[in-house]
């Protein structure tokens, strides 16, 4: 609390005390944090938030979708939503300004179920993916996760990269769309390039 003015402590203070009846389990809720569909959202001890987040849980049969393991812990303006489900690990890491989603206005994948362009996009059918993201994974500022994905356990995602991808354990994968460029050798433990 070194770091901390008065003023900053006693939001903290405030904070935690308001988090209490938001989510029991959670270390640090800070507010302000838009919550849509709380009863859906099942957070795990240790959760914690920085301020601006957006939880919203939409769920298609009424049951919760979103889950968070223990120890995860949000950074400023997160922005989560979940319609069937979005699954975060323990000891996940999330940068500021993060985008996860499971749904998407429309389908875009070159098949029957393609959306048509001249549906107004808040009009086009929603389409759900689970998304999961395992236990230790490190999500840089500005990363999207889109619906589908899975992020293997370990996995450090640098930041501005979009995963449309699922990601295998224990690599660093970064870009537009997110591709493994390092991996980490449990030989010689260290982080080496993919070839």
């Amino acid at each position: 609390m070194n770091n901390y003015s008065i003023a900053q402590v006693l939001y903290l203070i405030y904070c935690k005390l308001r988090g209490f009846f938001v989510f029991k389990e959670a270390r640090l809720v800070r507010f302000p944090i838009d919550l849509r569909g709380a009863k859906y959202i099942k957070v795990s001890k240790g959760f914690t938030t920085g301020v601006g987040c957006r939880l919203e849980a939409y769920p298609m049969n009424r049951e919760q979708t979103m889950f968070f393991g223990e120890n995860v812990q949000m950074n400023d303006y997160v922005h989560i939503t979940a319609m069937k489900s979005v699954i975060i690990g323990s000891n996940v890491l999330l940068a500021s300004k993060i985008y996860i989603s499971d749904c998407s206005h429309g389908s875009y994948n070159g098949d029957e179920f393609d959306s048509n362009p001249n549906i107004i996009p808040n009009k086009r059918t929603l389409i759900a993916k689970p998304v999961v993201i395992n236990d230790n994974v490190w999500l840089g500022e500005f990363v999207s996760v889109l619906p589908g994905v899975v992020i293997g356990k370990g996995t450090i995602v640098g930041a501005n990269s979009v995963v449309s991808k699922s990601l295998p354990p224990y690599v660093i994968a970064v870009g537009s769309p997110a591709k493994p460029i390092k991996e980490f050798n449990f030989e010689t433990q260290k982080w080496v390039k993919i070839q």
